[in-house]
């Protein structure tokens, strides 16, 4: 097992969580988003206004299909998703065969309480419209393999749990994360 998928809604915390988790696991760090920024040449927002959601979807799941081969040729990677990219079968189906899957989720009002600041992300501009993805969102999400409350602890706290559990990953038929704990 070289691969740890982050999923969950926007502001769960999967970019920081994933940044100390690649830490503590001596992996590498990848934050999907900027592999779709990097192949498009342009910002998430400005991908959604210029070329529309789906485009973003094709290029997000291009690079999510980039990130997965690289875990399958063997590179250890941390990798925290768009909120709406576990959402299409084709993505789950990609990261099950070939990592571990982690859901970290929160209550709607501390996701909105961390996002409202930052109103680059183009689909929590509207209030309404971020509890109703949120809600859409999260049976999509209850198919990572593993769920962690991310909305009351530090960081930190949540990355120790998410150890814990690649240490027991024998659950899920593969053998356990090659690391040590420190």
């Amino acid at each position: 097992m070289n691969g740890v998928f982050l999923v969950g809604f926007m502001g769960s915390g999967k970019t920081t969580v994933g940044k100390l988790l690649a830490e503590r696991l001596g992996w590498t760090f990848a934050d999907l988003d900027d592999d779709v920024e990097a192949a498009a040449g342009m910002t998430v927002s400005g991908i959604f206004a210029a070329r529309g959601e789906q485009e973003f979807r094709d290029i997000e799941h291009e690079a999510l299909r980039a990130r997965a081969q690289a875990v399958r040729d063997g590179e250890r990677l941390v990798v925290a998703l768009g909120g709406g990219a576990f959402v299409p079968e084709r993505n789950v189906e990609l990261l099950q065969a070939c990592g571990t899957t982690v859901w970290l989720d929160a209550p709607l009002d501390v996701l909105r309480a961390r996002v409202e600041p930052a109103s680059h992300r183009p689909l929590a501009k509207d209030a309404a419209k971020f509890e109703e993805l949120y809600q859409a969102r999260r049976e999509a999400y209850g198919k990572a393999r593993h769920r962690i409350d991310g909305g009351g602890e530090s960081p930190e706290a949540t990355v120790e749990k998410i150890v814990a559990i690649l240490g027991k990953v024998g659950d899920t038929k593969r053998s356990p994360a090659p690391f040590e704990y420190s």
